[in-house]
């Protein structure tokens, strides 16, 4: 009776998270699918569960037809530059608040908090207007000042945990050494604080490279476009072509899996670190 009661419990506790994997698997694995088929087979019924035969021209095609790989490049280019800027911001806003007193101090933590309530596209008219007036619309530096803009706040907050972890003995030791403030902070913070600035620096990537809003509001032309940005207009009006949106699709999702495979125990340890120590 009681190893029924322990299968039992077993399964209940089991069967939620077997139909979240589902959630998640089958549409993923339905485009993984869709991408390696030929075009013809997409919308065919019976559908196949399966591609057969394989092919690689959709990858070909999105590639090297439709401007793809300019679309990959900005992305990368944007996402790389906003995370050295929002780790740089964090880092010198964080270490600001968690070693100085200053007047306003405590309204200038409580304004970071406040920016998390109001959705990025609050910003897009004021954004827009000053961009304009910059001359900055459709130049990837409107997407960069944009997307540091919005993760700087989380990412302050976020760093400060791991400043605050840092005992102010070290500093003080390095000083009487001879160190100035900037030299304390290049030498002896920055390497205590690498697992929280890969966590910060992963997700201000991730979060950039994700970004759609931004960019179809303030970049028009199509040498200028991202990747989230050249899938929607792979949405044709009254063709559209499955297979190679897939393919598409596999390549804009490829780089953040590669990089939460690379640095998800940097991430897992940082983010643990910083809030037991916090």
């Amino acid at each position: 009776m009681g190893s029924i009661v322990k299968i039992r419990n077993r399964f209940i506790h089991i069967l939620p998270l077997v139909f979240g994997l589902l959630f998640v698997f089958i549409p993923f694995y339905w485009v993984v699918v869709t991408a390696f088929k030929e075009e013809s087979n997409v919308l065919r019924r019976p559908a196949q569960y399966f591609p057969n035969p394989i092919t690689l021209e959709n990858f070909k095609l999105v590639w090297q037809k439709s401007g793809f790989s300019k679309y990959f490049l900005n992305t990368f280019f944007v996402s790389i530059v906003v995370a050295a800027l929002v780790v740089v911001f964090s880092i010198l806003a964080a270490y600001a608040i968690s070693r100085y007193k200053f007047r306003g101090k405590n309204a200038f933590f409580l304004m970071l908090l406040i920016t998390q309530m109001f959705p990025g596209a609050m910003l897009i008219i004021p954004l827009f207007l000053i961009f304009n007036s910059m001359g900055l619309i459709n130049s990837l530096w409107s997407l960069i000042i944009s997307c540091t803009a919005v993760n700087v706040p989380f990412n302050v907050i976020l760093m400060l945990s791991f400043v605050n972890a840092i005992p102010f003995e070290i500093e003080e030791a390095a000083s009487v050494d001879g160190c100035n403030q900037i030299a304390v902070i290049r030498k002896i913070v920055f390497p205590l604080l690498i697992p929280g600035v890969v966590a910060i620096a992963t997700f201000s990537f991730m979060n950039s490279w994700n970004e759609f809003i931004f960019p179809i509001m303030f970049i028009n032309k199509q040498e200028r476009f991202v990747i989230s940005v050249g899938l929607m207009y792979m949405i044709g009006q009254n063709t559209t072509y499955f297979a190679a949106l897939a393919a598409g699709s596999l390549i804009a999702i490829s780089v953040p899996i590669t990089l939460f495979g690379f640095f998800q125990k940097y991430i897992v340890k940082g983010l643990s670190t910083g809030a037991l120590k916090a």
